[in-house]
């Protein structure tokens, strides 16, 4: 079984930046892609980044584009979203999740592509 922890999530002013972490266990980490999502009040979960097994690879929603960067440590099993210049709109919980395949070439951008999920954390930003 796989477990996914986010933290890092908070209250910050629009402009500000905040980093989540998703630390993970139970599985050979670094054999998967991993993902973030995040679902605003009232909206359906959305795609927000991506980063392939060996970091090689990274995808991002045109709305986080040049604001939000995903990394990922695999020696310590955790996948980071650094995120700047954060918008009102930016206001969700966020997810992290771990692809259903290892090795995919392809980091998924639909929740189909991922089996193992978070509990999620909330970030909200104020204006």
């Amino acid at each position: 079984q796989v477990q996914l922890v986010e933290s890092g999530g908070g209250l910050v002013q629009a402009g500000g930046s905040l980093r989540l972490s998703c630390a993970a266990s139970g599985r050979t980490f670094s054999n998967y892609n991993m993902g973030w999502f995040r679902q605003a009040p009232g909206k359906e979960r959305e795609f927000v980044a991506a980063i392939r097994w060996n970091g090689g690879s990274r995808n991002y929603a045109d709305s986080v584009k040049g604001r939000f960067t995903i990394s990922r440590d695999n020696a310590k099993m955790t996948v980071y979203l650094q995120m700047n210049s954060l918008k009102p709109e930016d206001t969700a919980v966020y997810y992290c999740a771990a692809d259903r395949r290892a090795f995919r070439p392809v980091t998924g951008i639909v929740e189909y592509d991922y089996y193992y999920w978070g509990q999620g954390t909330q970030v909200t930003v104020s204006s």
